[in-house]
């Protein structure tokens, strides 16, 4: 049975349409309450507990409260946590033992759109059957559980959640005399990062930490890092650090104002494994990841492989392959020995562990990987059927590949939401990169709209 309102990550829209109103969360809390309040073999003495957590939109108090109420309507338990990052959730579902965690974000969206994501009791995403078995009981009348749920407010959430990242590092560890300026895009991270960093030593300066339920990812964190590049130059810090929303994301800023993306820091976490941690066993990335990226891990000896786009997928291939190492370049990175999913402020700990070790300034460390040029084309086509298995793509695809001689590569993807054709190419040539991928683009254009 397909998903209806599942994606990837959850179920993301905007305020008031679709999915994304209070009738349907009350509808959502019910059904998840009778699907995870119910798994099978579970021996948990007591009532089943469910955590909600969100980031800071204006529209996550209502969500809040209609998702409330569904779960107590199916007897079940809830533990309000408040404004707190999405990996926190994750961990504090473990940590309290409960049957299930949500998180009302919609990540590095603008606070118009929201979005429900759940983990199941062990951390991590829930399986696409039990979110089937939850969209079958949408439908179904709702009916008043004989012993009814309770809600409470966990004061000390965010004390647990400073610990954990703090211990995610080791004993010892200490950014003293780092001067380091965090944007924690007036989202989730805004009463975490700072004290985490602090505590550990750094000089912090903080921005994007006045949260006002509209302004979550305005011109501020990692997708919009240009108000952090200029404050790290004009403070003359060492490095500055990107949140998004919901602090599952993470780029950095090196003391030039440069910016670091994911597969950058995902390089110098595998090198740092690598060289100090006795090794590392691979690492996953994405379609996305820049070839120059899989070519410095090659040359060290490093195996990578790429998985889909979207953090399930690279989780699942981890797991697949035991790998603890994994994340795409928008800054998803997932350190599996310390969490069960993306978490920004433990990925930018594990980067300035490296830099600590090999006593190296980040823009420094960052030049032993050589970004490559890519170009991409998006081509908006009226159909899409049989264009990517047409003759004449394909041979336009393959002269490229000819053309870049195993020093680069071809990527078509056909976009998931519009009628579009991705057309990327990298390789050492930047001028070369971008006529090869105007051409298969032009071919690309005339086969879809003949």
């Amino acid at each position: 049975m397909q998903r209806t309102y599942f994606g990837t990550d959850g179920i993301r829209g905007r305020v008031g349409e679709g999915a994304i109103t209070p009738d349907f969360m009350l509808r959502l809390g019910y059904a998840a309450g009778m699907v995870l309040g119910k798994l099978p073999g579970e021996k948990r003495p007591g009532r089943p507990n469910i955590l909600i957590g969100k980031d800071t939109r204006v529209s996550g108090y209502m969500f809040e409260a209609a998702l409330e109420a569904g779960l107590i309507n199916a007897g079940v338990d809830v533990g309000l946590l408040g404004p707190m990052p999405t990996p926190a959730i994750a961990y504090l579902t473990r940590t309290f033992h409960a049957r299930a965690g949500i998180v009302i974000s919609a990540s590095h969206n603008p606070y118009q759109d929201n979005g429900i994501k759940f983990f199941s009791a062990t951390g991590s995403k829930l399986p696409d059957q039990v979110e089937r078995e939850i969209e079958a009981v949408l439908d179904l009348p709702m009916q008043t559980a004989q012993n009814l749920g309770k809600a409470r407010r966990i004061d000390d959430a965010a004390a647990r959640y400073i610990e954990f990242c703090k211990a995610a590092t080791t004993w010892g560890f200490s950014l003293e005399g780092l001067r380091i300026v965090l944007d924690c895009a007036n989202g989730a991270t805004y009463h975490i990062a700072p004290k985490v960093f602090r505590e550990l030593g750094a000089e912090v300066s903080a921005i994007g930490i006045n949260p006002n339920g509209q302004n979550i990812n305005l011109e501020c964190g990692s997708t919009k890092p240009e108000q952090l590049q200029g404050a790290v130059l004009e403070q003359g810090a060492d490095l500055g650090v990107a949140f998004d929303g919901d602090g599952d994301r993470v780029l950095l800023v090196d003391h030039k104002g440069e910016l670091i993306d994911g597969d950058q820091l995902l390089f110098v976490i595998a090198l740092h494994q690598q060289e100090y941690l006795g090794g590392c066993k691979g690492v996953i990335g994405t379609l996305m990841s820049n070839y120059g990226f899989e070519l410095a891990l090659g040359e060290r000896s490093i195996p990578f492989e790429r998985a889909n786009v979207g953090d399930r997928y690279v989780l699942e291939k981890m797991q697949a392959n035991g790998w603890l190492l994994g994340g795409e370049s928008s800054g998803h990175i997932i350190c599996a020995d310390a969490s069960t999913t993306g978490d920004g402020i433990v990925a930018a700990l594990r980067v300035l562990r490296a830099l600590s070790d090999f006593g190296e300034p980040l823009h420094q460390l960052k030049a032993r990987m050589k970004m490559l040029p890519q170009h991409m084309v998006n081509v908006r086509l009226r159909h899409r059927d049989g264009v990517l298995d047409h003759p004449d793509v394909e041979t336009a695809v393959s002269d490229a590949e000819r053309q870049l001689a195993r020093s680069g590569r071809v990527l078509l993807r056909p976009s998931g939401t519009e009628p579009l054709i991705r057309v990327m190419v990298e390789g050492r040539d930047h001028v070369q990169v971008e006529q090869l991928a105007k051409h298969i683009a032009s071919v690309v254009e005339r086969i879809g709209n003949s």
